[in-house]
């Protein structure tokens, strides 16, 4: 880089004060000073567009490792699991090839158990449900006027 010192900044001044005068030295010296902090700036971000792309790089490399070793335990577990099957078979079939040995209870298979809302209201009981005031019975429109009228003359 370049060694500036302050000796060196005083000798530039003096000369900027001498060519330029002192009138137009404040105009000219902002001037500099915002042309220095954008070329700082556009420096800076060539350094993180520079510094991303080498990040970028090195996931795609990661991903890819990540990858192969991925497919190498899907292969691995694949193997594992044909093998494993020939030898489920190969036992199994053992099994029920022997006519000494008790036949294999045959288990219903899994059914998701739905939910039943109606017949889960209906199994309440009946004081329960008068004490919680849960309606049993559906009203019509007149009915529920003619239950919940005021009664104005008793």
């Amino acid at each position: 880089m370049i060694d500036i010192g302050v000796t060196k900044l005083i000798i530039i001044g003096g000369i900027a004060l001498i060519v330029i005068g002192p009138e137009r030295l404040p105009v000219v010296a902002r001037t500099v000073g915002t042309l220095l902090g954008r070329a700082q700036r556009y420096v800076a971000d060539v350094k993180a567009e520079v510094s991303r792309s080498m990040d970028i790089d090195e996931l795609n490399k990661m991903k890819t490792t990540v990858q192969e070793a991925a497919r190498d335990v899907e292969q691995s577990i694949r193997s594992g699991a044909a093998e494993f099957d020939k030898q489920w078979s190969g036992a199994t079939g053992a099994i029920s090839d022997s006519s000494s040995a008790e036949p294999i209870a045959n288990y219903p298979q899994y059914r998701h158990p739905r939910k039943k809302w109606r017949v889960k209201r209906g199994a309440m009981p009946q004081w329960y449900k008068s004490r919680t005031g849960v309606r049993t019975k559906a009203l019509s429109g007149a009915a529920r006027v003619a239950r919940y009228r005021p009664k104005l003359f008793e």
